[in-house]
């Protein structure tokens, strides 16, 4: 691990910086409407307690996003972190088609990421994904500032969406 660089603050989005719930509606259907849940991304509210802690973080760590999102998401994500005036950093999204559990596919980057940096903190909304990272010895904040959604978590564990 190098010390010259600063440690890293990594953050999810869904629910943690960007507020979903006016989306939700496109998870509760039958079939789910996936098109239509990630289009309407770039309309998310953001989060003050989200935003107000990655501009804390950036102060002293170099912000890494990292979210459950498809690589098809890139574009609109990126705009949406800078429409927001969020710090600039790496995008870790997940690979299109890729349906594992959002708590395995963030804990592989978070332990590529551990490999040559500090992990200062992660923070995240996904309880399963906080328990698993803090058992894999990472600092944890667990993001409880929104309503969590029955939906989206089957959307994260079982579907493997985001």
């Amino acid at each position: 691990m190098t010390d010259s660089k600063p440690p890293l603050a990594v953050f999810d989005l869904d629910n943690t910086l960007a507020d979903t719930a006016h989306r939700q509606r496109f998870l509760e259907r039958s079939p789910r409407d996936w098109d239509a849940f990630f289009a309407a991304a770039p309309q998310d509210p953001p989060i003050p307690e989200g935003i107000a802690l990655v501009l804390e973080s950036a102060e002293e760590c170099e912000v890494v996003y990292l979210t459950g999102r498809p690589e098809r998401c890139r574009r609109d994500t990126l705009d949406w972190l800078a429409a927001q005036g969020l710090p600039e950093g790496r995008v870790h999204m997940r690979r299109n088609g890729d349906r594992r559990p959002a708590r395995r596919t963030k804990l592989e980057v978070l332990n590529r990421l551990a490999r040559t940096r500090e992990v200062r903190v992660l923070v995240d909304d996904d309880e399963l994904v906080c328990e698993d990272a803090e058992r894999a010895g990472f600092t944890v904040v667990r993001a409880r500032w929104t309503a969590p959604s029955a939906a989206l978590k089957t959307a994260q564990e079982r579907e493997g969406r985001t």
